[in-house]
């Protein structure tokens, strides 16, 4: 059972009503992991349609990230000393996950997607356990993240990671591996069970023979070798030809076009929209089904089916805001580009520790079908988790630099005119800007508004005044900061902050 039972009624059509706060933040926390405060203030001067635009082609522009130094070593470009290699092959991993996440923070969808496709086209860098492939991988993902999906398949599944984690590397003619066949329908393209057999997979297991000369040296690119390659005839979906690899996706995409579009296109509304895509009135269904329409008349290509999701009113309907539960790189970046504190290196590894220690691990995937998201982020001790990390990461930022709170209190309220001399109005503006539907009762915000009033009440500032308002407090008083810490502290307790 989803958290959320989806009752979004909306169409397939246009969103053409104004961009509010709220729908612009919603818009940048789906696309990718959130925007501060003036970014999302300057997208509620455009159109829904065209920020869509401009984003999608932000990321259809957007270079990979850059090769590091050791991107095509093998085994002998490290030391012979094996504890020498290993903490250099360690730091080299954590070289490129801080480089990667710097990327995620700094590339919206880009990066959005291509975190999203690496737990649809999951590995594990401990099962291959070679950083050139971890890295050519990771490039696959970038490079074919909102491009076509066909040619993605192609790619990935020659990519010296795949070939490892799924066996394709001891796939020989005279003995087929069935491993990467089977997920190359199951979790890949088709679905489980969707429209291809046992015989199917033991086929096309056959077709994908070759792939198999290592080198001898270790973590050297895998070569096809034709001698190892079962060239006989193959029948797969009901085809019978001299199938190779090309011929498997080839064919894969002539016969199971309308398969292959229906299981992505539900993948990516669920990941997008709405974890619950099979609700009772098939409201989801008839948005994927649109969204799959697209995806066929384009070719498969990525780009045209997230333009015409995002732009839609199903996007933007309020049953879609704040029904998602966050992932732990959600939590933390959120809160990063939210608030707009300064973050250095240390900060972001630390977001990066912390999501691995509440289940998600860069390049680490759980299994072969990948984080199962939502739900699974929420347990007893995942949720004391993300509430002691919040409030370590939010010490620590307020330990370094206490004004930079003040700040963000100032900038929550100013552009919504509201004045910085009310309190209760300061509280409630930053509780609407971190929260994605803010809190759910009136008693709430009033509890949220005591926190943040806390302290000058407790040194007098108020006083005896019916009207606290109107003697004196504003927001470059001493104590700001630790109002709005303490505020922001409380918020990431709270149930609608794990939401997005």
């Amino acid at each position: 059972m989803e958290y959320f039972i989806n009752c979004n009624t909306s169409s397939f059509a246009v969103y053409t009503g104004p961009l509010d706060y709220q729908k612009a933040a919603h818009l940048y926390r789906r696309l990718g992991f959130s925007a501060s405060i003036d970014t999302i203030n300057t997208a509620t001067t455009q159109s829904a349609s065209n920020l869509v635009d401009a984003l999608v082609d932000q990321a259809l522009n957007t270079a990979p990230t850059t090769a590091p130094t050791w991107a095509d070593w093998n085994n002998s470009n490290y030391p012979a000393d094996d504890d020498a290699a290993r903490q250099l092959r360690n730091s080299q991993r954590q070289e490129w996950r801080l480089a990667y996440s710097n990327d995620m923070l700094d590339n919206n969808l880009k990066e959005r997607m291509s975190f999203f496709w690496s737990n649809h086209f999951v590995t594990e860098i401990d099962i291959y356990e070679c950083n050139s492939f971890l890295y050519h991988y990771t490039n696959c993902l970038q490079r074919n993240a909102l491009g076509n999906f066909k040619t993605f398949v192609e790619e990935i599944g020659l990519t010296n990671a795949m070939l490892y984690y799924l066996d394709g590397v001891f796939n020989n003619g005279n003995n087929p591996n069935e491993n990467y066949a089977r997920e190359l329908y199951e979790l890949f393209t088709l679905g489980e069970g969707n429209n291809y057999t046992e015989e199917d997979i033991i086929e096309t297991a056959r077709a994908l023979t070759g792939y198999v000369e290592r080198g001898e040296l270790g973590c050297e690119p895998v070569q096809f070798d034709p001698t190892k390659h079962d060239a006989g005839t193959k029948t797969i979906f009901g085809q019978t030809d001299t199938f190779d690899y090309q011929g498997v996706i080839d064919n894969l995409f002539a016969q199971r076009s309308n398969e292959i579009a229906e299981f992505i296109c539900r993948k990516l509304y669920e990941f997008f929209v709405h974890p619950d895509s099979r609700d009772a009135a098939n409201n989801a269904q008839t948005i994927i089904d649109g969204m799959a329409t697209v995806f066929i008349t384009n070719n498969f290509e990525i780009a045209p089916v997230l333009r015409q999701l995002f732009k839609s009113q199903h996007f933007f309907d309020d049953e879609a805001v704040g029904v998602i539960i966050k992932s732990p790189f959600d939590l933390y970046f959120n809160l990063f580009k939210e608030t707009n504190f300064t973050i250095t290196d240390t900060n972001v590894s630390e977001a990066v520790n912390y999501s691995s220690l509440l289940g998600q691990t860069l390049f680490e995937p759980f299994d072969v079908a990948g984080w199962q998201r939502d739900r699974s982020w929420i347990n007893t001790n995942f949720m004391i988790g993300r509430w002691l990390t919040i409030e370590t990461i939010l010490l620590g930022f307020y330990d370094s630099n206490p004004e930079q709170f003040k700040e963000f209190g100032i900038q929550a309220a100013d552009p919504g005119g509201i004045t910085t001399n009310d309190p209760a109005a300061v509280a409630t503006a930053i509780v609407d800007k971190i929260l994605p539907k803010g809190l759910l009762t009136q008693a709430d915000y009033d509890t949220a508004i005591g926190i943040f009033r806390g302290p000058y009440e407790d040194n007098g500032v108020y006083e005896d005044s019916p009207d606290p308002n109107n003697f004196g407090w504003n927001m470059n008083l001493e104590n700001t900061p630790t109002q709005v810490y303490l505020l922001l502290q409380h918020l990431g307790r709270q149930p609608e902050f794990q939401l997005k």
